[in-house]
C-alpha cells in the first residue's frame, strides 16, 4: 500500500518523563489524506473531511507538558476507523467475499460507520465504486493493528509504572447535538460505557471539573464511548477509560473548518481540565475505586 508510506501513520508525543498515570489518545483527528484514497472517493475538499475530529490533537496537545503521552492518528477516520472492532466491515462496499470472521452485522456497519467507513458524518457516500476485499484487509493490517499495538504499549507501560492507569479517548461532536430533557447544547460529554469502563468516581469528577469551569457537561448521552473505551477500560484491574467529546461549535467554524478566534481559550480550558484530573487522581490514587484490586 504505497500511498500510506509517504507519512507516519500516527505519532506518539512523549513527555521527557511520564509523571502522571494518564494516556491521551486522539484517533480521529488525522488530516493527511492518501492520494490514492482521494482518487477512490466521490468526495473532495471539505466534504471528505466532515468525519474528522477537527484539531482535537491540538486541543489536548498540552497533555505532554503535563507529563502524559499523547497518541495521535495522522490518517483520517474516513480512511480507517480505529475506534471499531478490527473487522467491522460492510459487504456492500467490497468486490468479493469477506472472511468469515468479519463482523458484518453490527449496528455501526449498518449505519455506514464500520472499520472502513462507507459514509462521512453527513450521510454522504465516500466511494465511487466497490473496493477489492484484499484492500480492506490490507488496511487493517497496515494501519489498524500498528495503531492499537502502540496504544496497548502506552497503557501497559503506564499500568506497570503507576500500578493503575487512565486512558482519555479524545473526540469532538457536531455543534447541533442535543440531549433529550436538557436545555441547550452540551459543551462536553464524558462517556464511561455506562459505568463499565471507568470508576463512577472518576466520571463524576470529570463532570464536576467541567461544570465548575462553566461548561455544560453530560455523562454518556448520546455518546457513551466506542470500541476503544470499551476494549481498554478494565476498572477492576485498575485500568480506567473515559471518552471525552468536545462540542466543535465552541472552537471551530463547522462550515469552513477554520479555527475560531477563541480556539486558544478553549485549548487553555482543556489544559486546565487535564491538570485538575491529574490532581484528582493523584489525591485519590490510593482509593480502591481507582487502584488495581
Amino acid at each position: 500500500m504505497p500511498e500510506i508510506r509517504e507519512y507516519e501513520l500516527f505519532e506518539v508525543h512523549e513527555p521527557v518523563s511520564q509523571t502522571i498515570p494518564f494516556v491521551y489518545n486522539s484517533p480521529h483527528s488525522g488530516r493527511i489524506y492518501p492520494p490514492e484514497f482521494i482518487a477512490q472517493s466521490r468526495l473532495e475538499g471539505i466534504a471528505i473531511r466532515r468525519s474528522e475530529d477537527h484539531y482535537v490533537d491540538e486541543l489536548f496537545g498540552s497533555a505532554v507538558t503535563l507529563g502524559a503521552p499523547l497518541l495521535a492518528a495522522n490518517f483520517p477516520r474516513a480512511y480507517l476507523d480505529v475506534n471499531r472492532e478490527p473487522y467491522e466491515l460492510d459487504p456492500r462496499m467490497f468486490d468479493g467475499l469477506l472472511p468469515p470472521y468479519a463482523n458484518v452485522n453490527s449496528l455501526r456497519v449498518a449505519g455506514g460507520l464500520g472499520t472502513i467507513p462507507r459514509i462521512v458524518a453527513e450521510n454522504m457516500e465516500i466511494y465511487a465504486r466497490r473496493l477489492p476485499v484484499q484492500e480492506g484487509l490490507d488496511r487493517v493490517e497496515a494501519v489498524y493493528k500498528p495503531y492499537h499495538a502502540a496504544l496497548r504499549r502506552l497503557i501497559a507501560r503506564t499500568h506497570v509504572q503507576f500500578g493503575f492507569g487512565v486512558l482519555i479517548d479524545c473526540h469532538s461532536m457536531p455543534g447541533n447535538v442535543r440531549v433529550a430533557g436538557c436545555t441547550g447544547r452540551p459543551d462536553f460529554i464524558i462517556g464511561d460505557r455506562y459505568g463499565t469502563s471507568a470508576s463512577a468516581e472518576l466520571s463524576r469528577a470529570a463532570i464536576a471539573i467541567l461544570e465548575e469551569m462553566g461548561f455544560a457537561a453530560i455523562r454518556n448521552k448520546p455518546y457513551a464511548g466506542g470500541f476503544i473505551t470499551e476494549h481498554y477500560g478494565r476498572p477492576s484491574r485498575g485500568l480506567h477509560a473515559l471518552q471525552i467529546e468536545v462540542n466543535r461549535a465552541i472552537y471551530v467554524d463547522e462550515v469552513t473548518l477554520e479555527k475560531r478566534e477563541d480556539f486558544a481559550a478553549v485549548a487553555e480550558a482543556v489544559t486546565a481540565f487535564m491538570q485538575q484530573m491529574a490532581d484528582y487522581v493523584d489525591k485519590f490514587a490510593g482509593d480502591r475505586a481507582l487502584a488495581a484490586e
